[in-house]
């Protein structure tokens, strides 16, 4: 499914706690991999003055082959330009799979870190975006929260019943294929839609989006899952699917990341995006069909 990756690198230690991780995406069928590092302008002319270039180089270098050591095959590029815009157009005139970043669950100290690569990634990419979640230890060192997609995963898919969101369930589908076994399927009922003036209907909004997700629970156990939970809420999106996720140990959030509604990001985009500032665990966001003017 996601053969060929980029890797949105840098020179920080949480990129070097990303690369250790990501033996775990063999099970996705990667093969390919391409650490990219974007450089800005001023940066570039910098590199030109000093021994920044060699430093880049090396550090490229040990990456490159930690990722081999997983058995994939690895190119390095570091290339000009604004990342947003480099690694879509690298993503989609390559035929890229999947962007891969990590970013620290958001806080005053991560927040500037989060407005930087991965914010432009989740917000722009025309590719899905895997974000996975770097923690830091005790000791001060940046480390990564493993993400494991073994049959003891927990996936959680929340949809709005959009076309992205189904969508966003073809990739979930092929995940299950390749080994998590547990997986729950939320809907959240709007209450700030839904009260006061619709509360009455909510058992019957609540028993027509419970046969949508049975369906979607039909799919998933005739690909191979063993263990699928339906939950249906009331209350805010994002609350109400946070919640769940950090206190059920999830290892994965997959999601769309446009919704349905005038606004594109009026659902699932507003709400995505704070579950990847915000979610102890991955996220994997998978942006809508791209139209043929696109």
């Amino acid at each position: 499914m996601f053969k060929k990756v980029i890797i949105a690198t840098d020179l920080s230690p949480a990129s070097y706690a990303l690369i250790k991780c990501l033996g775990n995406l063999k099970p996705l069928g990667t093969e390919e991999c391409l650490l990219l590092q974007c450089l800005s302008v001023q940066e570039t002319a910098s590199i030109a003055l000093s021994y920044t270039a060699s430093v880049l180089e090396d550090s490229l270098k040990k990456q490159k082959e930690l990722l081999e050591g997983f058995g994939y095959k690895v190119e390095t590029r570091i290339v000009p330009g604004v990342v947003k815009n480099e690694i879509n157009r690298i993503a989609l005139n390559e035929n890229y799979s999947v962007i891969v970043t990590g970013a620290q669950k958001q806080s005053a100290a991560s927040e500037a870190f989060f407005r930087g690569l991965a914010y432009d990634l989740i917000h722009h990419a025309k590719k899905p975006v895997l974000l996975l979640r770097l923690i830091e230890s005790e000791d001060g060192a940046t480390c990564s929260r493993a993400l494991d997609l073994q049959g003891k995963s927990h996936i959680v898919f929340p949809t709005d019943f959009s076309e992205n969101a189904d969508h966003a369930f073809s990739y979930l589908t092929q995940i299950v294929e390749s080994g998590p076994k547990k997986i729950t399927l939320m809907h959240i009922q709007d209450q700030s839609k839904i009260a006061p003036y619709l509360l009455d209907r909510l058992e019957d909004f609540n028993e027509v989006d419970y046969q949508r997700l049975e369906k979607l629970k039909q799919v998933l156990l005739e690909k191979g899952a063993e263990d699928v939970d339906i939950q249906i809420k009331l209350g805010s999106p994002f609350k109400e699917i946070i919640d769940f996720a950090n206190t059920s140990s999830a290892e994965l959030i997959v999601m769309g990341s446009q919704g349905r509604g005038f606004v594109k990001e009026l659902f699932l985009g507003s709400v995505s995006h704070n579950i990847a500032r915000n979610a102890d665990c991955s996220v994997l966001l998978i942006p809508a069909k791209r139209s043929k003017s696109d």
